[in-house]
């Protein structure tokens, strides 16, 4: 496993074992601030058991403490979906 992961979704989608149709995976980055709004509101029924499984899966969230929370590869790409084209 390589120690500095990619935020890439197509990659993370075609990873040997974590196999996902890219249509999916595009779906779920699509999804993820709402995702993470509904988890901030302490409202994870909201998001659907599938969705999370998917989201683990693709290690863009993860339990902890019994809880849900954002990965690091999760991070990075709400921080590059909320970053303004054109901005720094």
């Amino acid at each position: 496993m390589p120690s500095t992961p990619s935020p890439s979704f197509e990659h993370m989608a075609s990873r040997p074992g974590h196999a996902m149709p890219a249509s999916r995976a595009e779906m779920l980055r699509t999804m993820l601030p709402h995702t993470m709004e509904c988890l901030k509101a302490r409202q994870a029924n909201l998001i659907g058991d599938d969705l999370i499984e998917d989201y683990v899966t693709l290690d863009w969230l993860e339990w902890a403490g019994g809880g849900l929370r954002l990965t690091e590869i999760g991070r990075n790409l709400c921080n590059a979906m909320t970053r303004r084209p054109g901005g720094v």
